[in-house]
């Protein structure tokens, strides 16, 4: 290898670090990623004539293919790992064999759009509106963790659909009645609360777990000890691996964003550079509560200032071809009327529909030079107007990489808000109709009784009980309650 004279005297400089490293070959693509505890040694070792004998044959193709190196320096091993994975899943390297079947971490996933959101597992992020949380490097403790779960939340878990009499017989720590007594909203509120667990928010729960496992210890229940220091110490595994997450995704914005644009002025024949690019998306369940998003990268990073939602206005039902149309209409009256400037490109969720739907908007405007193109999930195609067929780039393209991210997080915008919104309306149950009942005790009242449906079945003794309540409101309350 001509190139390893002067790649020799680059790794005498780099730092006895852990860290990534990526190989390169003449055309600067990556064809190899790899970890190290130390940067220094491990890459050295590419470079040692002394070992040539001892390699086989794909790691002297890998040499001999070497023409540079970069490398990323991190904090420990384990941030190593997952650095290493996000890469070779970003640049599927030609001899990262081991990874091609995307299986080493486990994820968990939920389907906020269907009607009973259930927590799945999955080894392989698509792209299916879907809110994922991962990937975990222990799998054994992902999976005890959601059993734990299932039954603090009374979430469900697997399956599809509407929940048959087998999923509705199980009790939770905290609410201990069937799942067909909880009202829809409010296990749609428990689904809420499990992803806020999910992301990483569970000192809280840590903290209860352990007091419960001293009592247990200190009764003789051993075997119950034994079960909750499991779930306890799957619980630090699942926060590390949230920490790590976070430093993953710090860390994408350095990975290619100028070719990663220079490749999508070329593929879309863009009069400038996409500095500036905008993305929308449209998130409803079943035609209710029908939310939009619109984000911004400049110079391919995040740029959340001049980030958007919307309640969609003037669209009954479920209707993206129209709602897409409402919010990017919305978006660039907006900006005109401030004098705002345009975008570079704009990138709407869809196909032919959502993008035909965008520049109608555009045109009632007078808007006509502002690039906007749509990018569909099933086949990751590129839909430009006037071009009736759409453009189908590589798997390991830059500039599929950068329209991904920006989809993305038009996808996460516009579900967080969703979420938002489902939780408000949650609190705008029945009982916001009875006077003088504010938030906190609705919240007592949640709490002491665990469902809608109990609170009912509960006598006025009972309610006045509950923290805030005297025997005059809790008569009042159970009247109302029986009346409603």
């Amino acid at each position: 290898m001509s190139e390893a004279p002067q790649l020799k005297s680059r790794v005498r400089d780099l730092p006895n670090k852990p860290g990534v490293y990526l190989m390169r070959d003449k055309l600067g693509r990556v064809i190899y990623v790899g970890k190290a505890r130390s940067l220094r040694k491990r890459v050295s070792q590419y470079f040692h004539p002394s070992r040539a004998m001892r390699w086989d044959p794909k790691t002297q193709a890998l040499i001999g293919s070497i023409a540079d190196f970069e490398v990323l320096v991190v904090k420990s091993e384990p941030e190593a790992l997952l650095l290493e994975g996000k890469l070779i899943k970003e640049y599927k390297p030609r001899y990262n064999a081991m990874f091609k079947d995307d299986k080493r971490f486990l994820m968990v996933k939920v389907s906020l759009n269907e009607e009973y959101p259930r927590f799945k597992f999955a080894r392989l992020k698509k792209d299916d509106g879907a809110r994922y949380f991962g990937p975990f490097v222990h799998a054994g403790a992902v999976r005890l963790v959601m059993q734990w779960i299932r039954k603090k939340y009374g979430v469900l878990v697997q399956g599809t659909g509407v929940p048959k009499a087998k999923d509705l017989k199980y009790s939770t720590y905290l609410v201990p009645v069937p799942l067909a007594d909880i009202p829809h909203e409010e296990y749609l509120r428990l689904v809420d609360m499990a992803c806020e667990f999910l992301d990483g928010r569970n000192k809280d729960a840590v903290v209860q777990l352990e007091e419960e496992m001293r009592t247990a210890a200190g009764t003789k229940k051993y075997e119950r000890a034994a079960e909750l220091r499991d779930v306890i110490n799957s619980l630090r595994e699942i926060g590390r691996a949230s920490r790590d997450r976070k430093f993953s995704r710090d860390m994408s914005p350095k990975i290619e964003s100028a070719s990663e644009m220079e490749e999508l002025q070329l593929v879309l024949n863009l009069p400038v550079l996409p500095q500036h690019v905008e993305g929308f998306d449209i998130s409803n369940i079943s035609g209710t509560l029908s939310v939009a998003s619109s984000v911004c990268f400049q110079g391919g990073r995040p740029h959340k200032e001049h980030y958007r939602h919307y309640r969609i206005k003037t669209v009954e039902g479920s209707d993206d071809f129209a709602s897409m149309a409402e919010v990017v209409g919305r978006r660039y009256a907006r900006v005109r009327a401030e004098g705002g400037s345009l975008p570079d490109l704009v990138m709407v969720d869809g196909g032919k529909g959502q993008l035909m739907a965008a520049l109608n908007a555009l045109w009632k405007l007078e808007i006509r030079d502002l690039r906007v193109i749509g990018l569909a999930k099933q086949m990751e195609e590129i839909h430009v107007p006037d071009q009736t067929l759409p453009i189908r780039l590589p798997r390991n393209s830059p500039a599929l990489h950068l329209i991904q991210r920006l989809r993305d997080e038009a996808h996460r915008f516009a579900n967080s808000y969703h979420q938002k919104l489902r939780k408000r309306r949650v609190q705008e149950s029945v009982l916001d109709e009875f006077s003088g009942l504010g938030a906190k005790r609705k919240l007592a009242l949640l709490q002491h009784f665990g469902s809608i449906q109990r609170l009912r079945e509960a006598t006025a003794e009972g309610i006045a009980e509950v923290t805030g309540f005297g025997p005059k409101m809790a008569a009042a309350l159970k009247e109302f309650l029986a009346n409603g």
